[in-house]
């Protein structure tokens, strides 16, 4: 019963009930037709939305106000140079990986450079960088038909038992991103400049260089997302990340990581990725319509915020 109490208290659990219910509530509709193919498909989809919440979780653990809104321009065209850059060459992945990761990081600093300089708020200037990049996407990425190499497009698929090999490795990295909030000085930094940015400059914490990291973190992330977006999908594509804007916001904030700051989750990340997937299988299951999917979503998103998060985010 203890253990019962003790896993209703951690946030990241009601992510994954909510994953499993909604698995329950497909397999009953199909008459369990799928079921472990469902899970199959939800883990290989979930991977990329938990890749760009954990950078969208950093962000929003650094406080009111931050958020990466530059996250699906940055995958479009980290998607576009990744390919431009392998050329279909296996020979070529690694170094497509790298360019994907620098542009992505550029980005990312570029974005904390605007807030730094122009002193302007964060979702102000991601959302003016996207336009940006979005323009040099277009330009560069114009009639881009260059597919993956083969052996990048395959290690994309590739799965073991019926487990994807890439949501092995996502949940290493999440792991390590877990250790990295908890027990490294760059963790505990943004939570403490989440928690209250004066009382972590007056303790020693440099939080313009810890935000600049966060920005650059997320943008990384959004660009490593948008190479292996690139390599499941067999191709980029201007509008490759478009999804990914409401989807790295919805898993933070259902996974149970705090608006206000201060207060991330990483597990819950996991949780709620496999639950908006699942979701939305369950609702193309029942033939809902795409307009009445993106109502939902917003919807859930709201009234988690309302009933996790919503008395501390006033502070």
């Amino acid at each position: 019963m203890s253990l019962v109490r003790s896993l209703a208290g951690k946030p990241w659990v009601w992510s994954f009930l909510g994953a499993l219910v909604v698995w329950l509530a497909t397999i009953a509709f199909t008459g369990g037709y799928g079921a472990g193919g469902m899970v199959t498909a939800a883990l290989s989809l979930a991977v990329f939305t938990v890749i760009v919440g954990v950078g969208q979780m950093f962000v929003i653990t650094l406080g009111p106000g931050n958020v990466d809104l530059s996250l699906p321009a940055n995958i479009g065209l980290a998607s576009a140079v990744a390919m431009k850059v392998m050329a279909g060459s296996d020979s070529m992945i690694v170094v497509g990986l790298l360019a994907a990761l620098a542009t992505g990081a550029a980005i990312g600093a570029v974005n904390y450079l605007l807030i730094w300089a122009l002193r302007i708020p964060p979702i102000i200037a991601t959302l003016s960088a996207s336009f940006i990049i979005q323009s040099i996407d277009i330009s560069y990425g114009r009639g881009l038909q260059i597919k993956p190499p083969p052996g990048f497009a395959d290690f994309t698929n590739w799965q073991v038992l019926g487990i994807p090999v890439l949501a092995v490795l996502t949940v290493l990295f999440t792991i390590g991103a877990a250790i990295a909030l908890q027990r490294m000085i760059y963790g505990r930094s943004v939570l403490a400049i989440g928690q209250n940015i004066r009382a972590a400059w007056l303790a020693g914490v440099n939080v313009g260089r810890i935000r600049f990291l966060t920005y650059t973190l997320s943008g990384a992330l959004g660009g490593i997302d948008g190479a292996l977006l690139a390599g499941y999908f067999r191709g980029a594509n201007v509008d490759i990340g478009n999804e990914y804007l409401l989807a790295s916001i919805a898993v933070v904030v259902i996974g149970g990581t705090s608006v206000a700051g201060g207060k991330a989750n990483v597990p819950g990340v996991w949780g709620a990725a496999l639950f908006l997937v699942l979701l939305l299988t369950m609702l193309n299951t029942f033939g809902v319509s795409a307009g009445v999917r993106l109502l939902l979503t917003g919807l859930i998103i709201v009234g988690v915020i309302t009933a996790a998060g919503g008395e501390k985010a006033v502070r």
